[in-house]
């Protein structure tokens, strides 16, 4: 008889119970962030399928991109190296890390990166979201470890409350910390630079040095810079002066193939503007001296490729048409998206 008072008396206390006294979990709601996808431009990476920006994963990935936890003594960011305003480059010759160390290459930019099939001046990496970890353990760079940052992370509050909002628990892992930093870049889209505009007819038209410097592009540059995002994402020896360091082979280092010997990715010419200087490890200061270079004449290699081989190992431009090609160049600067 006890035991039966016991289990109603159980039974009105929970159905007394308010419902303001009862804890339940908190909503997860992190609607996906549509990419707009400009005209002409190429698919996105098979990888953004997996990973599609969402507005909180957008939010602790920007987060994290500036965090300078990252680094071993908490003084280097992601964006110490790739700045807005230089287009996310940051105008060094080679890139500068912890405690001053020097990189191997100079910083590329990273803009619509959801439209590139490669990553990094060599191509070793096919996804953004396996990108992350390299800085992170490279002694010129960050010069930690994943799980070192981890630890950091977790000793800030404000952290736990963001990967609850973009992965809907506190749960901080190296997974979600590479998905969050992808997801923000797969979202830096740059399209609205005069001659996006002038593609879209909004009013825009080029200067005649603008419109002749076009057409000499397309005669004389295009054949590797094509495409909206003015590259063809191939890997090309185009005979560029050597980086002497021993660590550098250019796409070989990732194939082990001798046909790939200091061929590089074709970077694209998007706010070339803003990313000064140019090359694998900054060898040009300026776009008017990358132009003379090839005017002048590049380095033979027996894998140089073939349209160098084809007409002397140069580009023939006269002083105008490298005015002309420059002015062009500079129609491909969003300054919208550098904050300018």
């Amino acid at each position: 008889m006890k035991k039966v008072f016991l289990i109603l008396s159980i039974l009105l206390l929970l159905l007394s119970c308010n419902r303001e006294d009862i804890i339940e979990p908190m909503p997860y709601d992190n609607p996906e962030i549509p990419l707009d996808i400009p005209l002409g431009f190429p698919q996105l990476n098979s990888s953004v399928d997996g990973n599609r920006p969402t507005k909180y994963g957008v939010e602790l990935g920007e987060k994290l991109f500036h965090e300078k936890k990252f680094s071993g003594n908490n003084t280097i960011s992601c964006s110490s190296c790739h700045n807005r305003s230089s287009a996310f480059a940051d105008n060094n010759v080679q890139a500068i890390g912890i405690h001053g160390r020097v990189g191997l290459r100079n910083t590329p930019p990273i803009q619509n990166l959801a439209f590139m099939k490669f990553y990094n001046w060599d191509g070793n990496k096919l996804t953004l979201e396996s990108q992350p970890l390299v800085p992170i353990i490279t002694q010129e760079e960050m010069n930690s470890s994943i799980m070192e940052v981890i630890g950091k992370l977790r000793n800030g509050g404000e952290y736990r409350e963001l990967f609850r909002k973009a992965f809907g628990d506190e749960n901080i892992t190296p997974d979600r910390i590479y998905r969050s930093i992808a997801q923000y870049e797969y979202t830096l889209i740059s399209a609205n630079s005069k001659y996006d505009k002038v593609k879209r007819n909004e009013g825009e038209a080029f200067t005649e040095s603008e419109a002749r410097g076009y057409q000499v592009f397309q005669q004389k540059c295009e054949s590797c810079h094509s495409t909206e995002l003015f590259t063809d994402q191939s890997f090309r020896n185009v005979g560029f002066p050597p980086n002497t360091s021993t660590e550098e082979a250019g796409r070989a280092r990732v194939t082990g193939i001798p046909a790939d010997y200091m061929s590089f990715r074709v970077p694209s010419l998007r706010n070339a503007e803003y990313t000064a200087p140019y090359g694998s490890f900054g060898q040009f200061p300026t776009l008017k001296a990358v132009l003379d270079y090839f005017d002048n004449g590049v380095l033979d290699a027996d894998n140089l490729d073939p349209i160098l081989k084809e007409n002397g190992n140069r580009i023939l431009l006269i002083e105008q048409e490298k005015e002309d090609i420059i002015s062009f160049i500079k129609t491909l600067s969003d300054s919208t998206f550098v904050g300018k």
